[in-house]
């Protein structure tokens, strides 16, 4: 073939090779940007992906593949995700992936870190031992203390010494996947010192309690005796105007406290009659720690209970109580209440 044919040939195929690179080129690139805005189909309205600490960005691809999403090849987001600069920008958390999110839409969102948002809530009347155990039975919570006791417990908080009984704040905590049970405790923590504090700023003058501690002591009390939120303040005056005079308090949830694990749900005479240091039956004043975790009620009513002389009370078996000055007045309503002897 003579040499300027030959050569003629050389440049007609570079140019069909440029002509298809560009052509391949417009191809792919159109599809790529097409894959990036179209919305992503998915079988069900949304899903929850679940990007753990280690992950990269393969993994994330494989759980969405495991969720459902068949749209574009790895590679394609792979270039989307670098051309977005996210890739190493995807934060750990459990995210909604709804039926409609484009794939750009969806790396945005892993990169801002939306992720979902759980509750907790720590109820009121609960005992430690309770918020341990619920704690321990929510696998999005990060578990660090199944081998601590309680003394380590607090000593971990930065409370060493300190009786935890009573020291979290009933309310309802929002969390993300993977926060450790202690830090979502010391929340609960620094919630109730600000709610105790500002419960004994703001507490009645002639309280016969000195110091912030007995408040929180006696409004545990107040939580386990209440059925009915309403009643909290004439509960509370019950209890301090006992203190007062110094009569026992005579409240069966500090016995029960008291007993421990050999509490089975029934309450006896006996058990009324056995010294412990919770047995107010058998004890003056007020128990040596809380027995609760008190609210913001219970704190509230025992800063300033409701002025009055009622020194009894008894439940009617419907939440509510029957609230009497006398001990006569008492006999008579335990006997109609809870003997089901009413004149």
């Amino acid at each position: 073939m003579p040499k300027s044919s030959s050569h003629k040939l050389l440049k007609a195929l570079v140019a069909l090779t440029l002509l298809v690179a560009v052509a391949l080129g417009g191809w792919f690139w159109q599809r790529y940007e097409g894959f990036a805005n179209t919305p992503i189909a998915l079988a069900q309205s949304e899903r929850i992906l679940v990007v753990e600490s280690g992950d990269g960005f393969q993994d994330i691809l494989d759980k969405l593949r495991e969720l459902g999403v068949h749209e574009g090849h790895d590679l394609e987001w792979k270039a989307l995700a670098h051309e977005m600069k996210v890739v190493s920008r995807l934060q750990v958390g459990d995210y909604t992936i709804r039926h409609g999110i484009t794939p750009a839409e969806l790396l945005r969102k892993l990169e801002r870190g939306d992720v979902i948002h759980y509750r907790f809530t720590l109820v009121e009347g609960w005992n430690l031992r309770e918020l341990r155990a619920a704690l321990a039975r929510d696998e999005r919570i990060r578990q660090t203390l199944a081998d601590t006791d309680d003394a380590a417990l607090m000593a971990a908080l930065g409370r060493e010494g300190v009786h935890p009984e009573g020291r979290f704040l009933p309310e309802t905590y929002h969390y993300t996947r993977g926060m450790s049970d202690l830090d979502l405790l010391r929340r609960a923590l620094l919630a109730m010192d600000k709610v105790l504090a500002d419960a004994w700023e703001g507490r009645a003058d002639d309280l016969p309690l000195e110091t912030p501690d007995q408040l929180l002591t006696l409004a545990s009390i107040i939580e386990k005796e209440t059925g009915k939120a309403s009643e909290r303040p004439e509960i509370a005056g019950v209890f301090v105007r006992r203190l007062r005079l110094g009569m026992r308090l005579q409240t069966d949830p500090t016995v029960i406290y008291g007993m421990g694990s050999a509490y089975d749900g029934n309450i006896r005479r006996s058990d009324l009659t056995t010294d412990t240091p919770y047995n107010t039956y058998t004890r003056g004043g007020l128990p040596p720690t809380p027995i609760a975790m008190p609210g913001r009620a219970a704190l509230e009513a025992a800063a300033n209970p409701l002025p009055g002389n009622t020194l009894y009370f008894v439940s009617r078996g419907d939440g509510s109580h029957v609230f009497s000055s006398t001990l006569a007045e008492h006999n008579r309503a335990v006997a109609c209440h809870q003997l089901k002897r009413c004149r």
